[in-house]
């Protein structure tokens, strides 16, 4: 009986030893494989934060271009303006020009 205890005790020693053995094996190609599934969703993070990035740089460059067109266009409209009020100015005083004249006749 002494042989077959010793030979039970050798068998579940072996066998805790595999378990663990194998156990430490797929705890290591689990990890390794969670490794590289977090980095290629980091990777894909980063790339998305890049093309958004992109996108607000194209956003902020139309805008620029499109603040200086405004200004350009706010700069014409004053000088319009300035030539239209001179305009009407002369036209009063050929008005009151006419309006005087006729008065006095």
């Amino acid at each position: 009986m002494d042989g077959m205890n010793g030979l039970l005790t050798a068998i579940s020693v072996i066998s805790t030893l595999c378990a663990i053995i194998f156990g430490y094996a797929a705890f290591t190609r689990n990890k390794k494989k969670d490794d590289e599934e977090g980095g290629a969703k980091g990777a894909s993070i980063m790339s998305d934060l890049g093309y958004i990035k992109s996108s607000v740089d194209d956003i902020k460059r139309k805008q620029e271009k499109q603040d200086e067109k405004q200004e350009v266009q706010h700069l014409e409209v004053i000088s319009r303006l300035t030539t239209v009020e001179a305009s009407a100015k002369q036209a009063h005083k050929r008005i009151d020009d006419i309006v005087k004249g006729g008065k006095m006749q």
